[in-house]
């Protein structure tokens, strides 16, 4: 496979003007849209004019097709190596829109064990209730658990590419000769791995994103993505049949515009956080401690994420620290925050600050205890997205005298 780089790929984008020549685009508020035409109207209903280019940038409704929310659209097409994207308001809003634009009802899914509670509620509870979809979890690492469990119902194999919060690595290419071989889509959720992995490059059939996490960077926003070819992104937006068009989770074009402004720095910012993480990492399995983190060759994965991920940008601003039990996670969570002053006890991810939490008590949490024991995920598992301001040196100097005060290590 060739080199791929995202940043290069965002630099190789038409730049897009604002409506007066400005150097940024316009925010496009407008819930309709002027037809010249009146003939036009009905071609656009009937699917056969739309946004792109090639058909005259022809816009409908404001929870149709926005312009400024497809312009962000090209922007994490082209993080994720795909044809095309559009947004939604939410991450768990495109994930809900790709799935189903993949199912029928009584359709069967296969999905990783280690996945965000939202995703596992969505699948393991809500889906099954409302529609008789069912889903099967697996450990995504065991290839042959994958095959033995599609069945002649399955249409979607899902997973995550850095696990949530586990941070197992999805053999994406593995993963997607079964889906093909099986006839199911593959959908793929790269949260956690913007710009390190581009999934559609490496046989993800969709991709969707939380952008509300590293994308933003600024936990202020509320988004999400969804990713693949063009005929399928369209078929998200079919006026009769698009998850997105009548689920309407439609993205506002001011969240649009705020987060177009930062993609362009989401690669240096990524490879912050991934150096920063790395760093942590080896310095707390040096220490003896039980960290989780796929820079490390210790990790079960590493290899396969230095095979699949693109080059220069590290193993991502996640680790995963096992103290024990969740008393203990808690109380050095609170030393961190309350004493140390190194980051805040609070759930999300992507920050420029350090966020922590015990995952087992929150963002997992919709799992039940058999189910978090089988994705790996135990009690005292906390959850570190690593932020990069203050000085490395002094942000670990925090860290390690709290873990030194508190008794984690001597």
């Amino acid at each position: 496979m060739t080199r791929y780089d995202p940043q290069e790929a965002l630099s190789n984008l038409r730049h897009e003007f604002g409506e007066h020549g400005g150097v940024n685009p316009s925010i496009e508020s407008s819930t309709t849209f002027t037809v010249i035409d009146p003939e036009t109207m009905p071609e656009i209903f009937a699917g056969r004019l739309g946004p792109d280019d090639a058909h005259g940038g022809c816009y409908l409704y404001g929870r149709h097709f926005n312009p400024t929310v497809f312009v962000l659209g090209r922007q994490i097409a082209a993080l994720d190596g795909a044809e095309s994207a559009y947004c939604a308001a939410s991450g768990l809003g495109a994930i809900t829109a790709a799935i189903l634009q993949c199912v029928e009802a009584g359709d069967h899914i296969v999905c990783a064990t280690g996945i965000y509670g939202g995703t596992y509620a969505l699948l393991h509870d809500y889906l099954p209730k409302r529609t008789g979809i069912t889903t099967t979890f697996v450990d995504i690492t065991d290839l042959d658990q994958v095959r033995s469990a599609i069945t002649d119902r399955t249409k979607i194999v899902y997973a995550e590419t850095l696990s949530n919060p586990t941070l197992q690595v999805a053999d994406i290419p593995s993963l997607s000769e079964i889906s093909k071989a099986n006839g199911c889509s593959l959908i793929i959720d790269n949260t956690f791995a913007p710009c390190i992995v581009s999934p559609a490059r490496l046989g993800a059939d969709v991709t969707v994103h939380s952008l509300t996490k590293f994308i933003s960077g600024g936990s202020d926003v509320i988004a999400g993505a969804v990713s693949g070819s063009t005929e399928f992104v369209q078929s998200l937006m079919d006026l009769k049949d698009g998850s997105l068009m009548l689920l309407g989770p439609t993205m506002d074009p001011s969240v649009a515009f705020q987060l177009i402004l930062r993609v362009p720095h989401l690669p240096l910012r990524m490879k912050e956080h991934s150096r920063r993480a790395q760093h942590f990492a080896e310095r707390l399995e040096a220490l003896g401690l039980d960290v989780h983190y796929p820079g490390l060759a210790s990790h079960p994965q590493h290899a396969l994420l230095k095979r699949l991920s693109n080059e220069g940008y590290g193993a991502g601003g996640i680790l995963a620290l096992d103290v024990g039990d969740v008393h203990r996670a808690h109380a050095l969570m609170d030393a961190l925050q309350n004493k140390a002053h190194f980051g805040f006890v609070a759930v999300s991810l992507g920050y420029f600050d350090t966020l922590m939490s015990c995952s087992g008590s929150s963002t997992s949490s919709e799992l039940s205890e058999k189910a978090r024991a089988r994705a790996g995920i135990s009690p005292g598992l906390v959850r570190i997205s690593i932020g990069y301001t203050g000085s490395l040196e002094q942000r670990w100097e925090q860290f390690e005298g709290m873990l030194r005060r508190q008794g984690f290590i001597r």
